[in-house]
C-alpha cells in the first residue's frame, strides 16, 4: 500500500458529491434517488465541520458546491474546502491541509457497508410483516 494524500476540509466528500449529484440527473428510476441521497449524506461531513467552526452550514456548503462545479468545468480536480481558520472555503492543497486517502476510504467504504446491512434487515423485517 502507497501512501497517498487528500486535501481535507470535507473536500473529497464534497467532490464525491458533486458527481454522485451529477449522475442522479440522468440516472433511472430508483437509482436517481439512491444516488441523491448518497451525495445529500456525504456532504453532511462538510456541513458539520462549517457549523462546527460557527460558520453558516447552509452558505458554506453551496459556496462549496460552486467550488466544485467550477473546478469540474475547468478541468481542475477537486481541493476546495471548509478552512475553518480563515471561515471560508479555499483550496486545501494550498493550504496544506491534508488527510490520508486511506482513512478517509476506509470510512466511506465502512459507512457505505453500514447502511447496506441496515437495509438489508429492514427488506427482511419488511417481508416478515
Amino acid at each position: 500500500r502507497r501512501p497517498a494524500l487528500l486535501p481535507g476540509g470535507g473536500a473529497p466528500e464534497a467532490a464525491a458529491a458533486a458527481a454522485l449529484a451529477k449522475a442522479a440527473i440522468t440516472a433511472p428510476g430508483a437509482d436517481h434517488y439512491c444516488l441523491r441521497a448518497y451525495a445529500d449524506a456525504l456532504e453532511v461531513i462538510p456541513s458539520t465541520l462549517a457549523e462546527n467552526a460557527g460558520l453558516n452550514s447552509i452558505e458554506t456548503v453551496t459556496e462549496l458546491r460552486a467550488a466544485h462545479a467550477a473546478g469540474a468545468e475547468a478541468g481542475h480536480s477537486a481541493g476546495a474546502g471548509v478552512n475553518v481558520r480563515r471561515g471560508r472555503v479555499t483550496d486545501m492543497r494550498h493550504e496544506h491541509v491534508l488527510q490520508p486517502l486511506h482513512v478517509t476510504a476506509s470510512a466511506l467504504a465502512l459507512a457505505t457497508e453500514t447502511v447496506r446491512a441496515i437495509l438489508k434487515i429492514d427488506d427482511i423485517v419488511n417481508t416478515m410483516n
